[in-house]
């Protein structure tokens, strides 16, 4: 068994304003999508310029803030929300969800496409490769809060929590975020670093993070308010990452199909 790692959650503390690890990782991510989305735009195949990289953050933080939030409480506190409709805006008690995340970024490329005179599937096709970095680096900040918790195991890596109890847990945080964030980069970026067909890049990264998520679910544990919702192993993010996986899978035959034709 591994020893958990003492860390403060909170990064910085400058009088009454504490800056915490976890927020750090979200600046991270966005920085990510800033300096690699502008080597992108600079590709003579990118459908937008350099310049615009700054406003496609800007949205995309928004998407990824809101979408997150409100995804959240749809689909993992819906009942919290129905007794107090006030959660929605208290981020501090917690409680983001990528799915929900996701959807935003999605809505708020849409937005930005028709501003740029181009299509969604373009500008996600940007930043989908750089989006794992935020997502690895998030992880980390579940791990350093000691939130999101393993399933109980006896494996030689296993860590007992502070606040999971004393059972000694799989480090579920760690596998996501080797998983979400470095595999899925790599595969990502090797893949769209040259011309792709439109979609293809997104297809690829809805499937392979809908197959990572839904494998690392085994080693997690559920939302307690949740719990499993059938088959004594079924959860709420695998029933969330099926669609991905399915979209994934089409775009990207789709992406192809229709290149192979033309």
């Amino acid at each position: 068994m591994l020893n958990f790692p003492q860390i403060d959650p909170i990064a910085l503390s400058l009088g009454p304003i504490k800056i915490h690890w976890y927020g750090l990782m979200y600046l991270i991510g966005f920085a990510a999508v800033y300096f690699l989305g502008q080597k992108r735009a600079e590709q003579g195949w990118s459908p937008i310029k350099p310049e615009a990289i700054e406003d496609l953050v800007t949205y995309g933080a928004f998407g990824v803030i809101l979408g997150g939030r409100i995804g959240y409480i749809l689909f993992y506190n819906f009942q919290g929300f129905l007794s107090d409709p006030l959660i929605l805006i208290k981020i501090w008690q917690g409680g983001m969800s990528f799915h929900g995340g996701m959807l935003g970024v999605f809505i708020a490329m849409w937005l930005f496409a028709k501003k740029q005179n181009c299509s969604m599937l373009q500008l996600t096709d940007i930043i989908a490769p750089l989006a794992p970095i935020g997502l690895g680096a998030g992880r980390l900040g579940n791990f350093i809060n000691s939130e999101l918790w393993g399933r109980p195991t006896d494996v030689p890596w296993a860590m007992v929590f502070p606040n999971g109890g004393p059972l000694a847990r799989h480090p579920s945080q760690l596998y996501e975020a080797f998983l979400e964030g470095v595999v899925l980069f790599v595969i990502l970026w090797l893949y769209s670093s040259k011309p792709r067909p439109v979609m293809a890049t997104t297809g690829m990264a809805l499937f392979f993070y809908g197959c990572f998520r839904f494998f690392v679910e085994f080693f997690r544990v559920p939302d307690a308010q949740l719990g499993y919702l059938a088959l004594d192993w079924l959860t709420m993010g695998q029933i969330l990452s099926t669609p991905m996986i399915i979209l994934g899978a089409g775009l990207f035959y789709v992406a192809h199909k229709k290149t192979s034709v033309n």
